[in-house]
């Protein structure tokens, strides 16, 4: 398995939990205001040892009880099954990160008890799903058919949607809402600019709107929280 970076410790990426963050390089959307393009383009980085992965979470076992794989998109990688296979031998929860492109390996990994928890990242509403992941011809097939598997309740999951003021506006919200109708858990991500973001002029949704577009998810979905703001 390909891994182009590490994260030793996050107390933030998967909630409640003491966590290793894993970072795979490759991506099938360009979403313009990812601010993880290194990994998106997959140019020139470095690549981890994977025994050096296991001898680390072997040694942190005392510190460490969870393992988050991103990206990039970590199921555009066919060895994924058997990493975390070594990695939940070790004794970790494993929680993946994905932008829901790939069901036929999400229900695989989920059939398997492979992975505990899902984080699958709803760009946008669907009328403007391209726009948003930078990817002209999208095929959303795949991406609702991820959401049907999340919402069958096999596992712990979160929608999640980094709110950006050019992309995201109220009717957006709507559509997402009927979409995501009787889920679980919905998260509204604040945007943060960085230099490494792959394209500039992006701004944050404010905390007064996101709260407005919180208030109004809770209609329909059991938990809608706010993260960042």
């Amino acid at each position: 398995m390909i891994i182009n970076g590490i994260e030793k410790l996050s107390l933030v990426d998967y909630d409640g939990v003491a966590a290793c963050v894993l970072f795979t390089g490759g991506c099938n959307f360009v979403c313009p205001f990812c601010h993880n393009s290194p990994l998106v383009y997959n140019k020139n980085l470095p690549i981890i040892d994977n025994e050096e992965i296991f001898d680390f979470l072997i040694k942190r076992k005392n510190v460490l009880s969870g393992v988050v794989i991103t990206g990039g998109e970590p199921t555009l990688h066919a060895d994924l099954p058997e990493f975390i296979k070594k990695i939940k031998s070790i004794g970790y929860k494993v929680k993946l990160d994905t932008n829901g492109t790939n069901p036929k390996m999400l229900s695989y990994l989920i059939g398997q008890k492979l992975i505990d928890y899902v984080a699958t990242d709803i760009k946008n509403s669907i009328e403007k799903y391209a726009l948003t992941a930078g990817v002209i011809d999208i095929d959303l097939e795949p991406v609702e058919e991820s959401v049907k598997i999340l919402m069958r309740g096999q596992i712990e999951y979160e929608f999640r949607t980094t709110l950006i003021k050019e992309l995201h506006e109220f009717c957006d919200i709507e559509k997402i809402a009927e979409w995501l109708n009787g889920s679980r858990k919905y998260v509204l991500q604040k945007f943060t600019e960085r230099e490494t973001c792959i394209e500039q002029g992006y701004h944050e949704v404010e905390k007064n709107t996101a709260e407005s577009y919180q208030k109004y998810l809770s209609k329909y979905i059991s938990q809608v929280m706010l993260r960042g703001y």
